[in-house]
């Protein structure tokens, strides 16, 4: 089978701003069980209305919030432009994308996890991406991120599950291409998790505190001002990033593990290799979630090595984008 070039916009959405006032798409697939099992928890939500049939899935709207369902027949990683035509199919105007879903992993360790979506260290640039998007391409994270995270992890060590299930986040991976801020919110890592009533409950609660649709809920929407993190670095759950995350209430951006940060050649001047093209990606997508916010990188050191320490850190300065360190953000 020959290469697959998608064709887009260079600048679709990377500088866009988009509105504080939010409409919620959740996005659940058929094919999928874990994100199946979470709509059932979702759906014993009060306030949904009837299911309706559009071409391209069934809806399901709340009657109070601002939040839609939408349930589709194929693989949510492959929908590309789902967002944009769920608005004209029903007016609805998405401004985010929350998708359910399941995780999978070699190890099958269970987990309750969340990302950012996009390929923008895959190569070459402009083609299908190996699970979904296009290589070179990142989608505006969900503003919601460091919240959801935060507060599915109290539920879920509420719940005793920290003691079966590891709580964490990833870094940014797979697709679809979407224009609205995405999260993917996952199960993981094998068919026993994926239909977990206990895990489906966590993602449901989270996601009714998170949009304001419960008693206690803990809703916040980006004030147009404040201190974003983009974490560089690591491995693909992101350690210490994700501690960083536990400990204040910083907002997230993206987060590229090493894998999406190549070097390849050290020689002359700045190191070649597509590492620029991510971090500079990820810092644009991350500036069109949170416009007028302060963006400022947190590296994760020990998994650069000097040089390239260096070079990062050239870019960014170059970005405007200052490097924290974690002490520093600790810092009340």
């Amino acid at each position: 089978m020959g290469q697959v070039t998608i064709e887009f916009e260079p600048e679709s959405f990377e500088l866009s701003p988009f509105p504080t006032s939010v409409g919620t798409l959740l996005l659940s697939s058929t094919k999928d069980i874990a994100s199946m099992n979470i709509l059932s928890e979702v759906l014993k939500i009060e306030g949904w209305g009837e299911e309706r049939d559009f071409p391209h899935g069934l809806v399901t709207i709340h009657e109070e919030f601002e939040v839609q369902i939408l349930l589709i027949d194929n693989l949510h990683i492959l929908a590309d432009g789902i967002d944009k035509e769920h608005r004209e199919s029903t007016g609805f105007p998405v401004n985010e994308v929350l998708v359910l879903s399941k995780h999978a992993s070699a190890s099958e360790v269970p987990a309750l996890t969340l990302h950012a979506i996009g390929v923008p260290g895959e190569t070459p640039h402009g083609e299908r991406g190996r699970s979904g998007g296009v290589k070179g391409k990142a989608v505006p994270p969900s503003t919601k991120f460091g919240d959801m995270f935060r507060i599915m992890r109290k539920i879920a060590i509420e719940a005793s599950l920290d003691k079966e299930y590891d709580i964490t986040l990833e870094a940014t991976h797979h697709g679809p291409l979407l224009d609205s801020p995405t999260l993917y919110l996952e199960i993981g890592s094998d068919e026993e998790r994926w239909t977990d009533l206990r895990a489906a409950r966590v993602w449901a609660q989270a996601i009714s505190i998170c949009l304001g649709m419960s008693e206690d809920a803990q809703q916040r929407e980006w004030p147009g001002e404040g201190d974003v993190m983009i974490g560089l670095g690591g491995g693909h759950y992101a350690p210490r990033h994700k501690a960083i995350i536990s400990e204040t209430e910083v907002w997230v951006g993206h987060i590229l593990a090493n894998y999406a940060i190549v070097f390849e050649d050290q020689e002359g001047g700045s190191p070649s290799g597509p590492w620029e093209h991510s971090v500079r990606t990820a810092v644009d997508s991350t500036r069109a979630a949170y416009p007028g916010g302060n963006i400022f990188a947190h590296l994760d050191r020990k998994s650069f090595k000097g040089w390239q320490r260096q070079a990062l850190s050239s870019l960014l300065s170059e970005l405007d984008v200052p490097v924290r360190r974690g002490r520093e953000i600790l810092l009340p």
